[in-house]
């Protein structure tokens, strides 16, 4: 776990931490609790979040056990530049769905003496890197990876499983549409998918021929 007091008061440089893991792990009521320690400590607090996850409330980041605290939707990682001007602490919330930029963002808040506080998907539903997420863990100094609990296994669960088939890569939801998953699990699952797929292929090739035979 972070601990706040590890750098030297007289540092004229922050730091960035990230926050990351599956879906239902903790991430954003784990940031909510180090922005709010923040903030009974007296220090100047912002936190943004993108404009696209409006799932619980336009001007709060909110977490799954409705946790909340008042944040600020921006539609590019540029604005976050323009409007954390003075702050001590800037808290980011679903990283992986800003730009590239969110990067050099946070490496120039960084640079100007703020603590910045990043949480995010790790992995999306496919199970690859997620956006600027890597990059962000590259750059940063501490990274706390936290964990679900397998809805199948009762095991630690480190993927985001969809339980739809909507292919975007970007899809908000809750319970209805993700569940987290192991390693074990999510292969197996996939692999579930794949073997449907395929059979539903099959089936339409073989109606495509049926048809033909019979002259449609």
């Amino acid at each position: 776990m972070f601990l706040e007091n590890t750098h030297q008061k007289n540092e004229s440089f922050g730091w960035i931490e990230v926050i990351t893991g599956s879906m239902f792990s903790g991430k954003t009521e784990e940031l909510i609790r180090r922005l709010k320690r923040a903030k009974f400590a007296k220090q100047k607090v912002e936190i943004f979040k993108p404009e696209v996850d409006n799932r619980y409330d336009e001007d709060k980041v909110v977490s799954h056990d409705a946790n909340e605290i008042i944040s600020t939707a921006v539609p590019a990682a540029a604005n976050i530049r323009l409007l954390a001007d003075n702050c001590d602490v800037v808290g980011i919330d679903e990283a992986q769905f800003f730009d590239d930029e969110i990067v050099s963002v946070c490496n120039d808040l960084a640079n100007r003496g703020v603590r910045v506080i990043v949480a995010g998907l790790d992995m999306d539903f496919k199970g690859n890197p997620f956006g600027p997420m890597p990059n962000l863990m590259a750059v940063a100094e501490y990274v706390t990876k936290v964990h679900a609990i397998c809805t199948r296994t009762g095991q630690l669960a480190h993927h985001s499983f969809r339980k739809n088939e909507n292919e975007r890569l970007v899809m908000l939801g809750e319970t209805e549409e993700y569940e987290p998953l192991s390693r074990a699990a999510f292969y197996k699952a996939m692999l579930r998918e794949k073997v449907r797929k395929m059979n539903v292929t099959d089936q339409e090739v073989v109606s495509k021929k049926s048809k033909k035979a019979l002259g449609k």
